[in-house]
């Protein structure tokens, strides 16, 4: 039960804009084989989207909290990610994996109001995707 926890905990800070790193922890639990590969990238992906989540919400809330102190993006990242969306729209919401620029990804996408349901779909396609992909190679890898 803890490394399933902790894997949510690890999902989740990773898709906030915390330095976090989920995929060693979902790798590292897998290669114990005392825990399931699906309720493993279930737990991962559930984590993962629900910081996308609080991404989101804290766009559509950035002009009470862009100025503080603590706020972990930078005008030039936002900069950046608000061009990409406008020029992208919705779509670019399939990078939201990526270290580095998903997390400025889902804030903006609250920023420009994205509606949630068109937001929770995509990104809960790539980070599934995501997970299943580093499981593949988890699997080509320890089984070569």
């Amino acid at each position: 039960m803890l490394g399933y926890l902790s894997l949510f905990l690890s999902a989740f800070g990773a898709a906030t804009l915390l330095p976090l790193q989920s995929e060693a922890v979902l790798v590292g639990l897998i290669s114990t084989g005392k825990y399931s590969v699906v309720l493993l990238i279930a737990v991962a992906t559930f984590g993962n989207v629900l910081g996308s989540c609080v991404n989101w919400w804290l766009g559509t809330r950035i002009e009470q909290y862009k100025d503080k102190k603590w706020f972990p993006v930078s005008e030039t990242k936002l900069s950046q990610a608000q061009k990409l969306y406008q020029q992208y729209g919705s779509p670019i919401l399939l990078l939201s994996w990526i270290p580095v620029i998903g997390d400025p990804i889902t804030l903006m996408s609250g920023v420009l109001k994205e509606k949630f349901i068109t937001f929770f779909i995509i990104v809960f396609i790539a980070k599934l995707l995501r997970y299943l992909f580093l499981y593949l190679i988890f699997l080509g890898v320890f089984l070569m």
